[in-house]
Order: C-alpha cells, then structure tokens, then sequence
C-alpha cells in the first residue's frame, strides 16, 4: 500500500515539480476563505496545495470531521492515505489523465478556466466507508501554464449512494466546452475516450436546469414557478430523464449527475 502511495506522488512530482521550480507561498486572505467556503458546502473541506514541493499552505478546520489529526500537522500524505486500498490504481491513472488535460492538452491561457472532479471512497478516522466527491482547480500557473497552487475540495456525498467512477470530468467554469466522463484506462486525456454509458451530452438545456433544481431539493411546483412553466412540464421532463439516466427515482438521479459532473456542489 505504501508503495502504491509512493507511485502516485513520484508521478505527481515528476509531472508539476520538476516545472514550478521555485517555491511560492499562496497567500490565503480571510476574504479567500469566506469565497472558498462557498465552493465547500454541506460535509466536505478544502485544501490549498503548493505543486513545488505538494506542501499544504491551507487545509479548513472542517478536516476534522474526516481525519483524527490536528490540521497544522497535515501534510498530503495524510489526505492521500484515506483512499481505501481498491481504489489507489484507478487513482493513479485518474491523476495521469488529469495532469495530462492541464499540461498537455489545454492550451495554457486556458488552464484557469477549467476544474476537474470525480467520486471516489475513503476511510475516515472511525473507520467509516465515506463517498466523496472530489473537486479542484489551479488557483495560478508558472509561465509555462502547469498549475502552481491547486484548490481541492472534498465532499461526502454519501447520503446519495454515490459510486467510485472510473472516468473524469472537466468543468469549465465559464459556460464554456466541457468534457464529461473521459474514460481513464488508457492513461492519458482524450476527449474523445468517453465512458459508454455517459448520459451527459443526452440532455438537454432545460432538462439540465430542472435537474439543478432538483439537486437543491425542489418540487415540481417551485421548479415550475422558477421556470415559468406548468408542474405537468415539469413531471413529463424529470421522467424524460430518468429514462435518459436509467435512474429509478430523484436520489439517484441527482447522484449520477454529480459524478458526471452535470451538477457539483456549491457551483451550480
């Protein structure tokens, strides 16, 4: 197992570190953690990574809810080493694909545009099965355009029986292309290396606001009021995507969508 954690972090290291060579503290205003907090709600945290050297410079208090450990002691390992075992290989290759999009693919006036995300299972403290989704997006980047100082946040979605995934997404953040459930065997990026059973791309604009709605916990009603249109609209849309998704009912519904990156915590 160690040497499993050992393989990701070389690979990271030899991916970001070896172009941000110079070490650069990010510096977190009270005012950076009031609009990070946004992006973090419910049970979840968020952390600032430096990819020089993978130093923390930020980790919010609400870590503890996740790991026994005082938040000034953390380092990266320690967040790394709550994955559970299973899911350690399929991390290693999520990584590749990511790194793979940001310095290689993107063009670099781009790579602040993006965030990437995908649901993974972790052990907590109390030994607890959690279901997180995870979420980041560089802050900054060295000339070149690799990622310098990196936001991660962590959200337990597991009141939504959410899944591990085998696939990433990439979000842009700006209403621009996105890329939805990229497959990760492989590697490396390639945007046209989707899952087979990516539902994503089959929806349509409406159909995505009312999921949204849906997500926040809305009924046919309110959703209706929102939009301007009759709760039988409504009705005849969220069954439309539930055969779409292959979902039985709202809770998974809303589930396959956060791990396809359709919706996201705090973004929406």
């Amino acid at each position: 197992m160690q040497k499993d954690f050992r393989k990701i972090s070389e690979y990271w290291q030899e991916t970001y570190s070896r172009q941000v060579k110079e070490y650069r503290p990010f510096k977190v205003s009270e005012d950076f953690k009031k609009f990070a907090s946004v992006f973090a709600p419910g049970n979840s945290y968020f952390y600032i990574v430096n990819l020089h050297n993978f130093k923390l410079e930020y980790v919010s208090d609400s870590v503890k809810n996740f790991i026994n450990k005082e938040v000034e002691e953390l380092e990266l390992k320690d967040l790394l080493e709550t994955v559970i075992p299973e899911e350690l290989e399929i991390l290693s290759l999520k990584s590749k694909v990511i790194s793979d999009f940001y310095t290689s693919y993107l063009d670099k006036e781009q790579v602040l545009a993006y965030k990437n995300l995908f649901s993974y299972k972790m052990k907590d403290a109390g030994g607890q099965i959690r279901s997180m989704l995870y979420q980041a997006f560089p802050l900054n980047v060295v000339e070149d355009g690799t990622p310098e100082h990196v936001m991660c946040i962590q959200t337990d979605v597991s009141h939504l029986q959410v899944n591990s995934t085998s696939t990433v997404s990439f979000i842009h953040m700006n209403g621009g292309k996105c890329y939805f459930n990229i497959d990760i065997s492989k590697g490396m990026f390639d945007p046209h290396n989707k899952d087979e059973n990516d539902f994503s791309e089959l929806l349509t604009e409406r159909e995505r606001q009312i999921v949204i709605q849906l997500s926040r916990g809305c009924n046919a009603e309110e959703i209706a009021e929102r939009l301007n249109v009759s709760p039988h609209t409504i009705k005849t849309h969220r069954r439309n995507v539930l055969r779409k998704s292959g979902c039985t009912n709202t809770t998974e519904l809303v589930a396959k969508c956060l791990t396809n990156g359709i919706i996201s915590p705090g973004l929406n």
